[in-house]
């Protein structure tokens, strides 16, 4: 389960009766602050506390199969390939009404992102937005910090300058020298290490870096975005008259204690940030995501941070392992059966509606807007595709007669994965299968 100032938690916490919310606020909170806050006769040892009450409105996974059935069903249609796929089927009660190799870790693809957003929504909630800012410091000059805006554009980076200048778009006078800072990170933090070098020259590979215009991508990827603002600025400046002074200053760096906050430009919201992130697959906006989510643009501490998120959620977390946001760093490993899990999870999570309409719909929207088309699947099944050579995944939400189903299937070697996996759904829809 999430900490307790998690949006989950806090909505656990008015559902319970009195007694259990004591005994909820108890267990999370820091002993230390607790004698502060209750006299030393009232206070009572926390080893005679009652045990904590089980989660209310939160199912989890059963390990035993339910529906011989579907699981028969699951069995034929992989047939002499089973060897190659993880698939897990379950319910909202948390029943596993089928399962092949669930347990075991395989290469998840961009199915990795449904767990950066699930992330990032627990930890910075649907009304989150990154922002670009311009700071004036004690000095004089100017600093621009960014998180990673993933439409960050020229019309932007124009209203910075003309600020920095001093005009703000009207016809003040301007400076004779700007001296503006650029904030942001290493060049050896701009890819996850484990992304391939011929990956990082196409626009689905472009630099995760803080201020990035266009995604740091045009055609193909932008391999010095530092570079290229700089040149932005500086055209957009001089053009105006203005003598210009540019430098680069590391992000991590804290501002000084004497800068002014001059100008935000805010990003999309949260919503639109996941639909990128999962409809349309956007591999710069999970890596961002997963990062503000965690707090830290070091990938090696967010991805710590989001493992014991994961393991707060109670999911199964054998041979779980995240290497980056997004999915294209083939060190990822993940197993069916807890992309199941952690899709009922966020299912029943106070923010679950947002989660699931970022995803793609068969038939209809985004990856999967070309697959299932004329099929009872299409507008019935809200998920996330992940594709990378010798790897296909899909994984999301049925809509059956019964209630939702969640489905995970991962293939790593698949022959014709597209259409087994069409087949599967199909039989998951089938309620008749699995009788409550």
């Amino acid at each position: 389960m999430a900490p307790l100032k998690s949006p989950a938690k806090r909505q656990l916490l008015l559902r319970l009766s009195g007694a259990h919310a004591l005994v909820l606020v108890l267990a999370g909170a820091p002993v230390a602050a607790l004698a502060q806050q209750v006299p030393l006769a009232q206070q009572v040892p926390l080893a005679s506390l009652p045990p904590l009450p089980p989660a209310v409105g939160l199912p989890q996974l059963q390990a035993q199969l339910s529906c011989p059935a579907l699981q028969q069903r699951l069995l034929a249609t992989v047939a002499g390939e089973a060897s190659v796929w993880s698939i897990t089927i379950a319910d909202a009660q948390g029943r596993l009404l089928a399962d092949l190799n669930g347990t075991r870790p395989r290469i998840p693809a961009s199915n990795q992102k449904l767990v950066s957003t699930a992330y990032a929504l627990d930890r910075l909630g649907p009304d989150y937005r990154l922002n670009t800012q311009l700071w004036r410091l004690g000095d004089g000059s100017f600093r621009l910090t960014g998180e990673g805006d993933p439409d960050l554009a020229l019309p932007q980076l124009q209203r910075f300058a003309m600020l920095a200048m001093g005009s703000g778009g009207s016809s003040g006078e301007t400076p004779s020298l700007v001296r503006l800072q650029i904030a942001e990170e290493p060049r050896q933090a701009w890819w996850p290490q484990g992304w391939h070098p011929d990956d990082r020259y196409y626009a689905y590979g472009a630099p995760i870096t803080r201020l990035a215009v266009t995604s740091n991508a045009i055609n193909e990827a932008v391999m010095n975005p530092p570079s290229r603002l700089q040149t932005l600025l500086q055209k957009t400046m001089v053009q105006r008259g203005a003598k210009v002074q540019l430098s680069l200053v590391s992000s991590r760096a804290p501002l000084p204690a004497d800068a002014v906050l001059l100008h935000q430009e805010p990003s999309a919201p949260m919503h639109n940030l996941l639909s990128l992130a999962n409809t349309e697959s956007h591999n710069f906006t999970a890596e961002v995501l997963l990062r503000q989510g965690a707090g830290t643009w070091d990938l090696a501490r967010a991805t710590q941070l989001q493992m014991l998120w994961l393991t707060e959620q109670g999911l199964p977390m054998q041979g779980v392992r995240v290497a980056d946001g997004s999915g294209l760093d083939r060190a990822n490993r993940l197993t069916s059966r807890f992309l199941a899990a952690l899709l009922m999870r966020m299912d029943q999570h106070p923010y679950g509606r947002a989660y699931l309409a970022s995803m793609a719909v068969a038939g209809q929207r985004g990856t999967l807007r070309n697959l299932y088309v004329g099929t009872p699947l299409q507008g019935q099944f809200f998920g996330k595709t992940g594709t990378i050579s010798g790897v296909r995944s899909i994984s999301g939400v049925l809509m059956t007669g019964a209630g939702p189903r969640y489905v995970s299937a991962i293939s790593n070697g698949a022959s014709s994965p597209n259409v087994t996996i069409g087949k599967l759904l199909r039989q998951a829809q089938n309620s008749q299968l699995c009788p409550p």
